[in-house]
């Protein structure tokens, strides 16, 4: 017997293939849907529809036997999306279904099975429908950034479970309401940050709380990578004739593409994306709030400084930043996408190298502690003593049964049992989205300005020091193009607000503005 919920779309009602009799339900013509095509006019009366009506949809949520192959709806196929098609498979699930709002995409979307045979999917036309067929019993949603949160949602609401990239939000009060649903509809709702299912951070969890190199002094996560220039464009790109780009856009603006690209470089455009914080650092920011196991005792007071450096170019998020909180020591979070300059050459030489301890670190996180530190990254890591002689090794396997965990979960029916909990991994964002507040809110500063800001902390100070040099390297004086330097702002837990000074323009930030339809209610 199916199990049957209850359930209502944020912009209105969810359609689904179970109705009231007495109910008439308007014709998706010519498969005109909630995430088709933007010129549709029927579309466009459909919605207005829905956002007018205040009917509860039943749809049924299909139980699977124990032995059974979840079946899989994809949703977002781009790089990330493909690559989660062989990871979906080869974990034990089935992929029955794809959507993304770029056809091409679709089109490409195919998985090679061990007897070589290429397999095709079932491509949808829009969210929507993928979300009504009942035969899907979660999705995998590997979308860009904005539509993590509504997806998620919507997922919730239509009787399916998901596993949804990182970072879990765009923002922070979308991540409590997506925690709201998952808990509200009984969902289980994993966060693609798999390190939490990487051995080596499950050991360093447990060496930490013994506390096998004494007590913590201060910890810096970081992540290091060459990112170029995204191009200046001084007139709109136009969009593919393949791409939905309203549905692309979904609850974020619908501008003119000012930009070169539109897949992948939206992570550098703060409508979208949350720069490389958001993208490669957030899994070593997640690192630090599942190994100290704060759970929602996160870091009340935080400070950011950031800029976009060298390049004159379309992204409006930073390449050069790092953030600075106040825990029971302190936490270091720092991104950097300027290139290392090599000494004899003058040329540019790779990802940038964080150096410390004798040793160079592109990304890691780094626990220092009274007798030594730890560094440890996705794969593996060691402990060393205050010398910088290895004293243990930690192994890992970069977190590779992170959605088998996610299949095991949905059959146990017990969140508890997933490594990456949609609320630990909203929690753990809330370091990233209240330290990036303070670099949003933040005013241009000069060096000195910024070293006394940060003379408090010592790996504070250390991050600084080299980022002045590395900057000086890339040919960038910091007194000319100068920082954007954050406020130190303070955090309440309990009501995720900030209070104190700046608070009136940081929580300015803690909920965005939503385009109609997509919007997120205040109850889900």
């Amino acid at each position: 017997m199916p199990v049957w919920r209850t359930f209502r779309f944020a912009s209105g009602v969810f359609l689904g293939r179970h109705f009231r009799a007495e109910e008439k339900v308007p014709p998706a013509a010519g498969g005109s849907t909630a995430m088709s095509h933007p010129n549709h006019l029927t579309r466009r009366r459909f919605l207005a529809g829905m956002a007018a009506a205040s009917t509860v949809w039943i749809v049924p949520a299909r139980a699977f036997g124990a032995n059974e192959r979840p079946q899989i709806g994809m949703v977002g196929l781009g790089g990330r999306g493909k690559a989660h098609i062989k990871w979906v498979m080869d974990s034990g699930g089935e992929v029955v279904g794809v959507y993304d709002p770029d056809k091409s995409h679709m089109d490409g979307a195919t998985f090679k099975d061990k007897e070589g045979k290429v397999l095709t999917f079932k491509p949808y036309p829009d969210l929507r429908k993928l979300l009504e067929e009942k035969s899907i019993d979660a999705v995998v949603m590997a979308t860009p950034n904005h539509w993590h949160a509504l997806g998620t949602i919507w997922a919730c609401q239509a009787g399916k479970d998901v596993y949804v990239e990182k970072p879990a939000c765009h923002s922070i009060w979308e991540g409590r309401k997506m925690v709201e649903a998952a808990r509200k509809y009984k969902r289980i709702v994993q966060v693609g940050t798999q390190q939490r299912s990487d051995p080596a951070f499950i050991e360093t969890r447990q060496l930490l709380e013994k506390k096998e190199l004494g007590e913590i002094q201060w910890t810096h996560s970081l992540w290091y990578e060459d990112r170029g220039s995204i191009g200046k464009t001084t007139t709109p790109t136009p969009v593919p004739d393949t791409i939905d780009y309203d549905a692309w856009c979904g609850p974020r603006p619908k501008v003119p593409l000012m930009r070169k690209k539109l897949h992948y470089d939206w992570h550098w455009i703060r409508d979208y994306g949350n720069g490389d914080m958001g993208n490669r650092v957030i899994h070593v920011i997640d690192d630090i709030h599942h190994v100290l196991q704060m759970n929602g005792d996160v870091p009340t007071r935080m400070m950011a400084v950031g800029g976009r450096f060298k390049y004159d170019d379309d992204a409006n998020t930073p390449n050069s930043e790092f953030i600075v909180m106040q825990w029971k020591f302190p936490i270091v979070f720092s991104s950097q996408n300027l290139p290392n300059i090599d000494a004899k050459t003058g040329k540019p030489a790779g990802s940038a190298v964080y150096r410390r301890f004798g040793k160079g670190h592109r990304f890691t996180n780094l626990i220092k502690c009274e007798k030594g530190f730890f560094a440890v990254s996705r794969g593996g890591g060691a402990l060393f003593d205050n010398d910088g002689n290895r004293i243990r090794q930690i192994k890992g396997d970069g977190g590779g049964n992170h959605m088998k965990n996610f299949f095991d979960a949905m059959r146990s029916r017990r969140h508890e049992d997933l490594r990456a909990d949609v609320e630990q991994s909203y929690l753990g964002c809330l370091l990233l989205h209240t330290g990036d507040i303070s670099c949003m809110i933040g005013k241009p500063a000069s060096v000195d300005e910024v070293s006394k800001a940060v003379e408090g902390t010592e790996e504070g100070r250390e991050v600084w020091k080299q980022t002045v040099e590395l900057l000086k390297a890339n040919g960038v004086d910091p007194n000319v193009e100068k920082p954007t330097l954050g406020p130190l702002l303070t955090f309440d837990p309990k009501t995720e607000k900030f209070t104190g000074d700046f608070a009136d323009e940081a929580n300015k930030r803690v909920r965005e503005e939503y385009r109609e339809p997509y919007t997120i209610p205040d109850r889900v």
